[in-house]
């Protein structure tokens, strides 16, 4: 590459990093004159790259929004950032449009040098994830872009809704945050959240909103999964503090309320569409405990406990797996 080509590129790197670029600054980045940087920057204009003339005592160049985005111009350390975080953001279900991150990883991949993409593909190639992918429905981008838009300029919004029932509905909401959770987009309000994939379409409305409700947006996602109304409430009392317990729990699951009590106690609450793995979760805690609510999980803890007691005390040979006595005795009592 000629040297005054890569002064050229180098021009739409700086320019690139946003705001008005005064022509002695650039003449100074760049090693020339001042009458070499206007002369680079018709350059650009003539290859139809959106770079616009500032006059006045603090002009200079600056580049305007076109329709199609310019070249980008990447250091070897961003090129691998960029293309280590399409993988990352596909594998967790928070890139919208799966399809889009893996043309944008194609297009970044020919685009390489020989030998740095050559190098990004072993890196592809050879990288394994502990975490499995996630399979999380699509998200829009246009719905994703409109609610963050709305949430930052404190805008309505009109959204068509699909609950988990399969009830369309047509909703005026007032986001004031985007939240990513577990393979997931979410948008907070005042009064609900909403999951994205369940939205078909969403269009700004002039109407502002008040100020934003002081609790933040991830937290207000965490406690609306929290209480969701599944079939089950559960509230369990737990001897501890509350940033102990709530590391031994699934983010996002309960909510953790300390009690003023000796020795420390929390309330945990949530709620859940079955039992039969909330014992080993109260187990997990080690941690004394109550069970508030429902009964019937007090008879689920102690089946587990039978269990556990049962298997440890085998010695030669693995323990009967069937039910337990006690617990077909219980479901025959309640049928």
């Amino acid at each position: 590459m000629t040297r005054p080509t890569s002064r050229v590129l180098a021009l739409l790197e700086l320019l690139q990093g946003g705001g008005t670029r005064r022509v002695g600054d650039l003449a100074e980045r760049l090693g020339v004159d001042e009458r070499t940087v206007r002369r680079y920057a018709e350059h650009l204009i003539d290859l139809d790259i959106p770079v616009r003339s500032i006059r006045g005592r603090y002009g200079g160049y600056r580049l305007a929004p076109g329709y199609r985005m310019p070249p980008l111009m990447l250091t070897d350390d961003e090129a691998v950032a960029l293309a280590i975080g399409l993988v990352v953001g596909r594998r967790a279900g928070l890139v919208p449009e799966s399809t889009a991150s893996e043309s944008a990883l194609a297009k970044l991949r020919r685009v390489l040098p020989v030998r740095l993409a050559d190098r990004l593909g072993a890196l592809l190639a050879t990288s394994s994830f502990t975490a499995p992918p996630r399979s999380a429905l699509p998200t829009d981008t246009g719905v994703l872009l409109t609610l963050a838009e709305a949430a930052r300029d404190r805008l309505a919004v009109e959204l068509a809704y699909t609950d988990r029932q399969g009830r369309s509905s047509t909703r005026t909401i007032s986001p004031y945050g985007v939240v990513a959770h577990s393979g997931r987009w979410y948008v907070a309000t005042a009064d609900r959240t909403f999951r994205l994939d369940r939205i078909t379409s969403a269009t700004l409305l002039t109407a502002t909103t008040g100020e934003a409700p002081a609790d933040d947006a991830a937290h207000a996602v965490l406690k609306s999964l929290a209480t969701a109304p599944w079939a089950h409430q559960v509230s369990v009392l737990v001897q501890g503090v509350a940033d102990e317990v709530e590391r031994r729990l699934p983010l996002g699951l309960a909510i953790v309320t300390p009690l003023h009590e000796e020795p420390a106690q929390v309330r945990i609450e949530f709620r859940a569409e079955r039992l039969d793995w909330v014992p080993a979760l109260l187990a997990g805690l080690d941690r004394p405990f109550v069970i508030e609510q429902p009964a019937e999980l007090r008879h689920q803890v102690a089946d587990l406990a039978h269990k556990l007691a049962r298997w440890a005390d085998s010695k030669t040979s693995l323990p009967y797996t069937g039910e337990d006595p006690a617990a077909s005795k219980r479901r025959q009592a309640n049928s």
